[in-house]
């Protein structure tokens, strides 16, 4: 599914994927046919409060962060793909003639819209995507309609023009997500074919559980739980600050208590939030079994977790990293990649909207 609110894509462009703890930048060139490279990339710490619940705060703040980031990166590309937060968009298949020519069909979508969504159409941004024919009549097709507040997509904008850079894509996060993952999936058993993948992307504040089958979205849960819990538990222990918490956390240097006491009980926890959500999954759609779960987000790296969430769940777990199969240029650390992979699933999947078919 594409999110299409500006122009078909034709210059090289980059991912730039803003989340409520840091921006991040990657771009990625295609190395021969069908295979691609990791150019280059940058993360960028964002100030406590820039950006809250997908909600651009500090324009200021969140734009100096993108101008730091894009001259780390060091590329001369200027062009970026970029994402809406999957809560603010408003996503609904409807059916509609399959023999409909395309201003009908607009027409159609905008009067479907009209019933499904809660504002006036002129203070949305509205997009569709025909899914294919509809399973249960050929004379019908499916089509996916997705509509945002115009200011959600103004602001994301805004960021990208004050830091001299042009966004030519919009794209929602849960759609790069699953972009980025089916690069992941692919290298699964089977290809993960007619399998229940749980993604489980743990944020700062919230964990999201999206469980895919063949590519497709079949549930999605949101829990409030999240990597600043074990911040403020390092806060809390050992009197630091939370930047210092955030550094410590990443590159070491905590007290020997610190495993046992702190982040073992954490991955516990998290491994606990992780079966409810499985559990809620079982108990609202048909399904009673999940083949793999992936781990994603800045959590996701923290070592060892995916063997205890797999211990607890009893079901396989890998930390997702969308680059396994590509290469890397000379520019890239390969071990640092693979740490940050896990926070990279948006920003790759922005990043291949650059292959997308002209």
């Amino acid at each position: 599914m594409q999110f299409d609110l500006f122009t078909p894509k034709a210059p090289p462009l980059f991912g730039l994927d803003i989340s409520s703890s840091s921006v991040k930048m990657l771009e990625i060139v295609e190395a021969s046919k069908g295979s691609y490279r990791v150019e280059r990339y940058a993360i960028e710490p964002l100030a406590r409060d820039a950006v809250v619940d997908g909600n651009i705060n500090n324009l200021e703040a969140v734009t100096d962060a993108v101008r730091r980031a894009h001259k780390r990166l060091g590329t001369r590309t200027k062009h970026v793909a970029m994402a809406v937060p999957t809560g603010a968009v408003i996503t609904k298949k409807i059916v509609v003639p399959a023999s409909l020519r395309e201003e009908e069909l607009e027409i159609q979508v905008e009067s479907e819209a009209n019933q499904y969504i809660p504002f006036a159409l002129e203070e949305v941004n509205l997009d569709f995507q025909v899914i294919g024919p509809s399973p249960t009549s050929p004379e019908e097709q499916e089509v996916l309609i997705a509509a945002t507040r115009k200011e959600k997509v103004e602001d994301r904008v805004a960021v990208a023009d004050s830091a001299g850079l042009k966004a030519l894509v919009m794209d929602v996060e849960s759609f790069a997500q699953q972009t980025a993952l089916s690069l992941v999936v692919q290298a699964l058993p089977n290809s993960g074919k007619d399998q229940n993948i749980a993604v489980v992307d743990v944020g700062a504040n919230v964990m999201q559980v999206t469980v895919l089958r063949n590519d497709q979205s079949i549930y999605a849960r949101e829990q409030a739980f999240g990597g600043n819990q074990l911040t403020q538990e390092i806060v809390t222990r050992y009197g630091m600050s939370p930047e210092e918490a955030e550094n410590a956390k990443r590159s070491g240097g905590l007290p020997d208590d610190f495993e046992a006491e702190v982040l073992r009980p954490f991955m516990e926890n998290l491994s606990g939030e992780i079966q409810r959500a499985l559990q809620f999954f079982f108990t609202s759609t048909t399904y009673h079994t999940v083949e793999h779960i992936l781990l994603a987000g800045g959590s996701a790296v923290i070592p060892g977790l995916d063997e205890v969430v797999n211990t607890r769940a009893q079901v396989p777990t890998s930390v997702a990293n969308p680059f396994a199969q590509m290469q890397t240029s000379p520019r890239v650390q390969l071990k640092r990649l693979m740490v940050d992979a896990p926070s990279l699933i948006v920003a790759c999947g922005l990043a291949m909207r650059r292959f997308d078919p002209q």
